[in-house]
């Protein structure tokens, strides 16, 4: 039969995290700069508290530094902790170093991980992935024009990347770039692990985009005759795009849940401000058209929590995912978008402000859509699946089907 009650210790997780959240998140986001984030001497406390609460990198094995959550767990977590921007950077599990950190841990060398992983899941240091290229259409990313060559001992890495999420203040890359030209397309890309501080890398501009949440920005950077040593390459030569996939199956999963968070928290200030706020005599909470908002939000909200769960699940089971976490990103960031501009709307001038955080959530909810991989990509994911799906199973020829 179907469970859908969290454990015990699920719940105790929840129940830890919620009270850290009133207590230690809500307050502290008055304090966050954009595109910087909170400042140090008030992040690095906090982190070190989700530390001391045995929560902290919940996506990482304890033997890595992290938590040792399963996907289920993970999910609800970051369910609770997605409700603030700055949450995932206080637990340890922000994009892009939680991604980068899965990759490392999965095909690092026992030296790759010394220098670079445990670094980076302690919070010590900052990351990036750079593979998006502005020349090339983000979607198709086997046409990406970064080159790597051996010469000698060393890869000399030629790049022109943007979007690099989180590079400024960020110690090191984990860059795409082609390796094999000759070689079939899904072999021909190699990833590499380059420092800043190579003569090599540089920042051109942090790109102005919709949002501000994001610690780093959004960046173009250049590699440009950058030389690294022949071991920084990560796992196997021609295994770049199979690696990057580590990243996306977790990571699509963590961004499902952390926008429930968001649209869970807009609809509870949807709620609360359409029981105080009148107008023509009675609360807004009395109009039929806010209680149709209120409804289709809450509804909207449970579909994309159940998927969600469920595509966890499928994959703490070991089951093929593909097809659910395409359906939950593009469902998923239709959801946030719908909940948070409902929760404007009852908010009238106020929801446009800075005075409550849904502009902000609207703000990033729009690149929802696009980052990592857009709707059109994933919708036609699912379709391609239950096509052939359909074919699979069907019996007889398409003609003879009786309807």
């Amino acid at each position: 039969m179907y469970n859908f009650s969290p454990s015990s210790e699920q719940k105790e997780m929840i129940e830890k995290a919620t009270a850290f959240m009133e207590e230690y998140v809500y307050p502290n986001e008055k304090h966050m700069v954009p595109h910087r984030g909170l400042p140090q001497e008030i992040l690095q406390p906090l982190q070190q508290k989700a530390k001391d609460m045995g929560l902290w990198a919940a996506h990482m094995p304890k033997e890595a530094g992290g938590a040792g959550l399963g996907l289920v767990s993970l999910a609800l977590l970051s369910e609770v902790v997605g409700r603030s921007p700055i949450g995932p950077y206080i637990f340890g599990s922000m994009a892009p170093d939680a991604g980068n950190s899965e990759i490392l841990w999965h095909s690092g060398t026992e030296e790759q991980k010394c220098k670079y992983l445990y670094p980076l899941v302690n919070g010590d240091i900052r990351s990036c992935f750079a593979m998006t290229e502005p020349e090339v259409s983000g979607s198709d990313p086997r046409f990406l024009q970064a080159t790597a060559v051996l010469d000698g001992d060393e890869w000399v890495i030629n790049a022109h990347k943007w979007f690099t999420t989180g590079a400024v203040g960020s110690s090191f890359s984990i860059v795409v770039a082609k390796t094999d030209p000759d070689a079939p397309l899904h072999k021909q890309f190699s990833l590499f692990i380059v420092e800043h501080d190579n003569p090599g890398f540089e920042i051109v501009r942090e790109i102005p985009v919709i949002g501000d949440h994001f610690t780093g920005g959004h960046c173009e950077v250049r590699y440009t005759n950058c030389r690294v040593p022949k071991e920084n390459v990560l796992g196997p030569r021609g295994e770049g795009f199979k690696l990057a996939q580590l990243r996306l199956g977790t990571g699509r999963i963590t961004h499902a849940m952390r926008w429930i968070g968001i649209a869970k928290r807009s609809l509870d200030l949807m709620i609360g401000y359409a029981l105080k706020r009148e107008t023509r005599g009675k609360r807004l909470a009395g109009y039929q058209t806010i209680q149709n908002f209120i409804a289709d939000s809450t509804v909207e909200i449970e579909a994309f929590r159940l998927m969600t769960l469920k595509a966890a699940w499928m994959m703490d089971t070991g089951k093929e995912t593909r097809k659910e976490i395409s359906a939950i990103k593009f469902f998923g960031a239709q959801v946030l978008h719908n909940v948070i501009d409902r929760a404007i709307q009852v908010h009238g001038a106020l929801g446009v402000t800075g005075d409550t955080p849904l502009e902000g959530f609207y703000r990033e909810a729009r690149t929802a859509r696009i980052y990592d991989g857009p709707d059109e990509v994933h919708r036609m994911v699912v379709a391609r699946s239950m096509i052939k799906e359909f074919e699979q199973n069907m019996e007889g020829d398409l003609c003879d089907q009786k309807y």
